[in-house]
């Protein structure tokens, strides 16, 4: 195979995104088909793609024309397992835009169906790109802040107006999206914040405030505390609904801490490690470690960010490069944000691996259940996926 050919499902702002990048960017990829329910956007797939680019309007069609090497899966959320599991099974590499679903139960099922196959399969961790975040994941991976102790991210700039909430009639319901801000704004930030660490939490507890700054149904402002094996605790603070926003990231560890803000890695270096410190100091009652301030040399730019995700996946359907982001991750920062609407559901902790039925069971309550009306909906055809 000398070219990957690629069929988008979903040609919203983030499908159109990716069509352009396909046809000018991506060496080795070509754009052959795109598949959407909406005339409306097929009708703009006419007008702004290239006449040998196949327009469909079923994907059972897609599927069965035999046009595509690979599928780039651009829905909302909760089509996306779905849709990757029967590309799978029609052969198809697969690349699935974030959150890899909703709930975890057929996310694992997607998973195990891309495990059957031989298939690629990725998501669109785009933020695995940033040299920021690659600095970090490399300096806790390899050992420079010793044993992890404690995370806090402080996620607060996502900020959103009644306005935005009132431009489509899924948006922030359980019905049509799922979720709120955990959902649609923080994906990335839960992904980066295992990926970096490489730690999951061992329970969770989480206070959700559901409409507390706006008129919607799920949540807006979100404040988790959660404990790792080792005995290290973290902290996920995140809303809509303030201003200004804040977003730092700070990992403590034996060897001093890192922050991440304002696109800089400060890393304020322990000469001596605390626990040794702490052993061998004799000096009396009070004492600090030699500490260095160090700003951490990270590449500018924010990476390649969606083109370096279509570069790599294409490279490993062509030359079986290594996934920078591979699909079944995509469960881990989902597992996350279903433990926080679990524990804000029940009132309890949450214990990791999660009781997937129960999750299930209690978010189609929430849909079941749901007396929410909106008002003023402006437009009730925008694309979940990349309007956030």
């Amino acid at each position: 195979m000398e070219k990957v050919r690629y069929g988008i499902i979903g040609i919203g702002n983030m499908g159109r995104a990716h069509a352009v990048s396909l046809l000018n960017e991506i060496k080795g990829a070509e754009l052959t088909a795109v598949c959407d329910i909406s005339t409306e956007r097929l009708e703009w797939a006419k007008e702004h793609l290239p006449d040998h680019v196949m327009k469909y309007s079923s994907t059972t069609d897609l599927f069965e024309s035999q046009t595509i090497d690979a599928v780039l899966i651009s829905t909302p959320h909760y089509d996306h397992p779905t849709l990757a599991i029967e590309a799978l099974s029609y052969g198809y590499h697969v690349l699935v835009e974030k959150p890899a679903g909703v709930y975890t139960k057929a996310v694992q099922e997607m998973n195990d169906a891309a495990a059957k196959s031989d298939r690629k399969f990725g998501i669109m961790y785009n933020q695995r790109t940033n040299p920021l975040y690659q600095k970090l994941r490399d300096l806790i991976q390899s050992g420079e802040l010793g044993e992890i102790r404690r995370t806090n991210w402080i996620i607060t700039n996502w900020y959103r107006t009644q306005k935005y909430y009132d431009s489509g009639g899924w948006r922030a319901t359980w019905a049509g999206e799922g979720g709120g801000v955990l959902l649609n704004q923080d994906p990335h930030q839960l992904d980066l914040w295992q990926w970096t660490t490489g730690m999951m939490p061992k329970r969770v507890r989480a206070f959700c405030h559901f409409g507390k700054y706006r008129n919607i149904e799920v949540e807006d402002d979100v404040t988790a505390y959660v404990e790792y094996e080792n005995g290290a605790t973290g902290l996920f603070i995140t809303t809509t609904g303030e201003a200004p926003g804040t977003n730092r990231f700070e990992i403590t560890g034996d060897n001093g801490k890192i922050v991440v803000e304002d696109e800089k890695l400060t890393f304020w270096r322990l000469r001596t490690p605390e626990p040794k410190f702490n052993a061998e100091f004799t000096a009396g009652g009070f004492g600090n470690p030699e500490c260095w301030k160090c700003e951490i040399p990270v590449k500018e730019g924010k990476g390649e960010q969606h083109i370096g995700i279509l570069r790599n996946f294409t490279n490993a359907i062509l030359h079986d490069e290594p996934l920078l982001a591979p699909g079944e991750d995509g469960i881990l920062g989902l597992t996350l944000s279903n433990a926080m609407y679990l524990s804000a559901w029940t009132d309890n902790w949450v214990e990791l691996p999660i009781n997937a039925d129960l999750f299930y069971e209690k978010l189609t309550d929430q849909i079941k259940g749901s007396t929410f009306k909106k008002e003023n909906v402006e437009n009730k055809t925008l694309d979940v996926t990349g309007t956030h």
